[in-house]
């Protein structure tokens, strides 16, 4: 069983700033890619950033500038450092990680923090 569970989600005015962190638990024996990805109301879920198990960082164009990813693997924790936040920015965020167990590899996703940001 592995589990991703996300927090830092909230409500922030145009401009300000918000830090998403999720950590990964339960049966692991290491994590690949990590990454976070977003879903506005009537859109598809898209990819906003993603990080590689060795540091190598992957950003959608839209975020490229404000927002940084990064991760902690002695807690197998990951973060999105949200800055210049925008209306547009408004989603639900969810996690993603790529978790070796001891009988295979799998992606594994998190139920997802709400972030709106009122203009």
């Amino acid at each position: 069983q592995v589990q991703l569970v996300e927090s830092g989600g909230g409500l922030v005015q145009a401009g300000g700033s918000l830090r998403l962190s999720c950590v990964v638990s339960g049966n692991i024996l290491s994590i690949n890619a990590m990454g976070w990805y977003r879903q506005s109301p009537g859109k598809e879920r898209e990819l906003v950033a993603t990080i590689t198990s060795g540091g190598s960082t992957n950003y959608a164009n839209s975020v490229k500038g404000r927002f940084t990813i990064s991760r902690e693997n002695a807690k197998n924790t990951v973060y999105l450092q949200m800055n210049s936040l925008k209306a547009d920015d408004t989603a639900v965020y969810y996690c993603n990680a790529n978790v070796v167990s001891i009988y295979r590899a799998m992606n594994y996703w998190g139920k997802g923090t709400l972030v709106t940001v009122s203009s």
